[in-house]
């Protein structure tokens, strides 16, 4: 590989790095936000709440990595042109392809990040967050046991804690137990915390009384203790077993779904649509690539040309993705329809390559480069006003 190559890769490479990790922690924090309520109402700590979400980072990654890869090549192509970098390289005789072709080789490293993202680790971890979101709706003490109020878990017990800390401590506890018949057992703590151990589930309380009234004579006992356990074993849900919808399923089960499957029975169509979009998907790394370089790979000798190239470029990618979107979205499982998912980013590729190949720029409809044209002035005449205010302030 050339030092040029390995230049732009490095570049562009270090840039997506960046973009991606920014992208991606802003999508991360908006999508966690639905899932609060594992730390509020699940009673779930801040850990377990972290490492659930974070399940969700791949799916995350597929959407956003070709935006981040539009923006990386947008500001390394853009930054060639303004070091007149491009410009040399034209003067020398250089091809366009010299650019080119480092260009590619990003673009074929997202493209392969992407499909592999898209057709195992994106589903797989989907699969495990619907796992442990049905484990937690199964958890007694998240479900169950409220601070502040008294909960009847089954006739005859009732719960009730003052405060649950972050370790999972449950502070202030009181049961109320009068499932034996003609003895009521009332149970108070200072603290307590749920145990598994030996295939059983205790809740191990600390410092505490035990009372026990007859009902028959009425005369109470107090017992007091340091440790005590209660067994919980046999107030525990059974977790059902997890219905995964399309998405979280893995690839082969998409191609080759159980006989018995409920879910692939009442959709079929789901399951073909993301089948194909995540074979799609991957595609469109490759067309924002070759949006990009048609209208970017070219040396430009005005700021005002590479304004309008840029906002082109972020149109054209945005727009075609846009379309895609709207594709999956009419869909419904019609083979017919589900054909135009790779023609939309099949499209973007065949238009940007006839474009480089002829030298020319990428066509765009004549009230898009107007707009853009009036939006690249606007933003030239702020930016220079602003510069001049600086300037006079300055002196």
């Amino acid at each position: 590989m050339k030092i040029l190559e390995r230049y732009i890769i490095k570049r562009a490479f270090f840039a997506f790095a960046m973009t991606l990790a920014a992208m991606t922690g802003v999508v991360w924090a908006t999508q966690a936000l639905r899932q609060l309520d594992l730390v509020t109402s699940k009673g779930q700590t801040i850990v377990q709440f972290i490492s659930i979400t974070m399940l969700a980072m791949p799916f995350l990654v597929v959407i956003v990595a070709p935006f981040a890869m539009m923006i990386a090549l947008i500001l390394v192509l853009n930054a060639l042109s303004s070091d007149s970098e491009l410009i040399v390289i034209n003067a020398t005789g250089g091809s366009r392809f010299l650019v080119l072709k480092p260009i590619m080789v990003f673009a074929i490293f997202v493209f392969a990040l992407s499909a592999s993202m898209s057709l195992y680790v994106a589903p797989l971890g989907l699969g495990q967050l619907r796992e442990e979101i049905v484990r937690v709706r199964a958890d007694l003490i998240a479900n169950i046991v409220k601070p502040g109020r008294f909960i009847t878990v089954e006739d005859g017990l009732t719960f009730h804690i003052r405060n649950r800390s972050g370790n999972g401590t449950l502070d202030g506890l009181l049961l109320h137990d009068t499932r034996e018949e003609g003895t009521a057992f009332t149970y108070q703590a200072e603290n307590g915390q749920i145990i598994e151990t030996a295939g059983r589930t205790l809740l191990v309380m600390q410092n505490g009384t035990i009372q026990r009234r007859p009902q028959a004579d009425g005369d109470i006992s107090i017992v007091r203790f340091q440790s005590y356990a209660f067994d919980l074993s046999n107030l525990i849900p059974e977790a059902s077993d997890p219905v995964y919808k399309a998405s979280e399923r893995s690839t082969l089960n998409l191609l080759n779904p159980d006989a018995d499957d409920g879910y692939a029975l009442q959709h079929p169509d789901k399951l073909q649509t993301e089948l194909h979009e995540r074979l799609s998907q991957p595609l469109y790394c490759l067309a924002f690539a070759l949006i990009v370089f048609a209208l970017l790979g070219r040396a430009r000798t005005t700021r005002q040309n590479r304004s309008v190239s840029i906002l082109g470029a972020i149109v054209g990618c945005i727009s075609l993705r846009t379309a895609g979107f709207g594709v999956t979205a009419i869909t419904g499982g019609s083979a017919s329809l589900l054909a135009l998912l790779y023609v939309v980013p099949l499209c973007g590729i065949v238009l940007s390559a006839w474009a480089i190949i002829r030298d020319e720029q990428l066509p765009l409809p004549r009230p898009v480069t107007a707009a853009i044209e009036n939006l690249s002035i606007l933003i030239d005449r702020i930016g220079d006003r602003i510069n001049g205010r600086s300037a006079n302030g300055a002196a």
